[in-house]
Parts: structure tokens; C-alpha cells; sequence
């Protein structure tokens, strides 16, 4: 018997396109134009998310029938908030540096709307492998927008990929920086962020005949 299920498959791969959180269901946007700046930020906070959902998913899903429904945001909010403080200590511990930058919006990861919907919409409804699953792909789903965002701003903003300089050296006039380019810093701002977000969602619309139709 295989592992995954036709149906389980596609808990995974549907958020990765057809049913993105972001570009789909337009969820957590703040944090996909705090911290893609730089793509190392983007990577650290998709790796973050991966975690806390699915970890969240199993956690939720096994304590499904017990969480009394009048307490059950709150009883989300705790869990997700235990899982958020796993993942700022080993930031601390292993990554001190890039867990100043991110401080603030790993510990807004609480609030972020995809987890909290997934919780509820999935998690407090099913067993504990598809919630697994679940988590998992919407996660990656929500991290490789980042990842894509990220790419993109710190290379034409900053000419450097994970800040190794790809592009050449701008004070030497080295690589591309020796027939006249130039880094655009607008890239490096929040609302330049939007607009890589507002491509993206343009391009996964305009493939996808379905969401065409019902817009």
C-alpha cells in the first residue's frame, strides 16, 4: 500500500500552486513583505512556519475532542505561541544575528492567519497524519512564495543572493556593475514587496483557467 493517498497527495500539493495561502487565499502578506529583503530572512521564516504548522497541525488534531469549543482559540493561541518560543530560542541559540532581524516577526508568526486557519479549518476536523500533511503543504506553499520574493528583491536590490555578491562588485565596477547597471533599492522596500507579490498572484490567476472563471 503506498504511503500517501491520491487525496493525501494532494494536501501537499495543492497550497504549492492551485490553492497557494498567498497567492490563492491571500493570507499572511504582512510577513511576506516585512522580511524578504534579504533571501536568507525568507528561508529562515518559510523553515520557521514549516515547523509551527505542522508540528501545530498534529498537536490541534490530537487534542481535537477534548478542546472544550468556547476555549478552542485559546487553547490554539497557547499551542502555537509554545511552538513559536522553540523556534526563537534555537534562533538565539544557533543563529543569534538573523534572530535579532527577526525577532519581531517570528514572534508574529502567533498571529499569522494561515496557521490559525488551518487549525481550524483542518486540524480540529481530522486524524492526526492528513492534519500532518495538511500543515506541511501549506507551509511550503506559504514558504516558497517567500523564497520567490526574497530571490528577487535582494538580487535586483542588492546584487547579492544569501549576501554573496552574484551580480559583481558595484564600488569596483566588476560583473555587471562595468557596463552601467545599477542596483534598485526601491526593490528593498515594503511596497516593492507588494508588487513582486501582486506579479505572482497575476501569473498563478492567469495559468489557472478555474480561478479566472470564478473571479
Amino acid at each position: 500500500m503506498a504511503l500517501l493517498s491520491k487525496k493525501d497527495t494532494n494536501l501537499i500539493l495543492d497550497p504549492l500552486a492551485d490553492n497557494n495561502p498567498i497567492t490563492i487565499q491571500v493570507l499572511g502578506i504582512c510577513s511576506a513583505l516585512a522580511i524578504t529583503a534579504e533571501l536568507k530572512a525568507s528561508i529562515v521564516m518559510a523553515l520557521s512556519v514549516l515547523f509551527v504548522l505542522g508540528l501545530g497541525n498534529v498537536v490541534i488534531s490530537l487534542m481535537r475532542n477534548i478542546i472544550p469549543s468556547k476555549i478552542r482559540i485559546i487553547v490554539q493561541l497557547v499551542v502555537v505561541a509554545a511552538l513559536v518560543i522553540i523556534v526563537d530560542q534555537v534562533l538565539k541559540a544557533f543563529a543569534y544575528e538573523l534572530s535579532k532581524t527577526l525577532a519581531v516577526f517570528v514572534g508574529l508568526i502567533i498571529t499569522n492567519c494561515i496557521i490559525m486557519g488551518r487549525f481550524e479549518a483542518f486540524a480540529l476536523g481530522n486524524g492526526v497524519w492528513r492534519s500532518f500533511l495538511d500543515g506541511i503543504g501549506n507551509a511550503a506553499g506559504y514558504g516558497i512564495i517567500l523564497i520567490i520574493v526574497g530571490f528577487f528583491r535582494e538580487l535586483l536590490g542588492s546584487g547579492t543572493l544569501l549576501g554573496f555578491p552574484v551580480l559583481g562588485n558595484p564600488i569596483e565596477k566588476t560583473g555587471l556593475y562595468s557596463i552601467g547597471y545599477e542596483n534598485n533599492g526601491f526593490m528593498l522596500l515594503s511596497p516593492m514587496a507588494l508588487i513582486v507579490v501582486g506579479l505572482l498572484i497575476w501569473v498563478q490567476r492567469s495559468r489557472n483557467k478555474a480561478l479566472i472563471e470564478e473571479n
